[in-house]
């Protein structure tokens, strides 16, 4: 028993023993400064707290890039070109990250820049589509329907045949996108009159679709406010819907546009369209909305 006592004694003294407290501190001392020096290496080697901030590459081209030294923090790839005719060829419209994000040196940049070249189309086989069919195609097509001409032919409603810039389109010929593809319709065995659609209210593109696929062309187009984009509805129409006058297909409707910014069209077009106006009182009902 005595001999158990002595043992616990033994190591109780060599616990707190200076040499076993020194090991012991020698060995924290060690520890800390192996995570400290692991820490410090992880930084240097993940270049932590060393974030660059992307600019603004908008506007400039890979070669003005080049020469501005960009290429010495960053490295550029593009992965995507769009057709742009109103920006310069080759330069950038877009890019990820965005101008403004902190990112680590050596980062990729990934750019959208402006083709240099069109983009080209294949032009479909429109022949003996009917024109609405004929319409639809096109558009999806990335082209755009240009006049409507029409020919006496047993195929009423029928395409014949198409052209661009007054030579015929022949199928999976390669045009520039938008190309303006004219038609030449069939108008079966005699010549007939058409509705007139009602256009008030919808947009340019509305319209100029519901003129296409009527059997109409476009005629002329004003904007009352000088304004020709999104906002752009048609206020004006001549042909009007309702008239009595025989209009037959390949006549043109002539458009007026006002800005829906500037105009409450929601009522005017309750007002065109109620049943129970007469037509004198919707030429008043017209001239008291101006004031919207």
């Amino acid at each position: 028993m005595s001999g158990e006592n002595s043992g616990k004694n033994t190591f109780f003294r060599f616990l707190i023993s200076k040499a076993f407290v020194k090991n012991i501190l020698i060995a924290v001392v060690i520890a800390g400064l192996s995570v400290f020096l692991a820490l410090k290496f992880l930084d240097i080697y993940t270049e932590h707290g060393h974030e660059l901030k992307v600019p603004d590459f908008a506007g400039r081209t890979l070669l003005q890039i080049d020469s501005d030294d960009f290429n010495r923090n960053f490295d550029f790839f593009v992965i995507d070109s769009v057709y742009d005719d109103n920006l310069p060829g080759g330069s950038i419209v877009g890019q990820d990250p965005l101008p403004g994000s902190m990112v680590k040196e050596g980062r990729n940049i990934y750019l959208t820049t402006v083709s240099v070249l069109p983009e080209m189309v294949i032009m479909p086989d429109l022949k003996d589509l009917t024109l609405r069919q004929a319409v639809n195609v096109l558009e999806s097509g990335k082209l755009k329907v240009g006049r409507l001409m029409y020919f006496p032919s047993f195929d009423k409603n029928a395409v014949l045949e198409q052209m661009c810039n007054g030579d015929t389109a022949f199928p999976g010929d390669t045009l520039l996108k938008g190309s303006v593809i004219d038609l030449l319709v069939g108008t079966g065995d005699k010549r007939y009159k058409v509705p007139v659609p009602f256009l008030i209210g919808k947009s340019r593109d509305e319209a100029i679709y519901e003129i296409n696929v009527a059997s109409f062309n476009l005629g002329n187009e004003i904007f009352m406010d000088s304004i020709a984009d999104e906002h752009a509805k048609v206020y004006m129409q001549e042909p009007r819907w309702d008239t009595e006058y025989p209009f037959f297909p390949g006549d043109s409707i002539h458009l007026w546009y006002k800005s829906d910014e500037r105009f409450d069209f929601e009522t005017y077009v309750l007002v065109l369209t109620a049943d129970s106006l007469t037509l004198d009182s919707l030429n008043i009902h017209v001239d008291s909305l101006d004031k919207f």
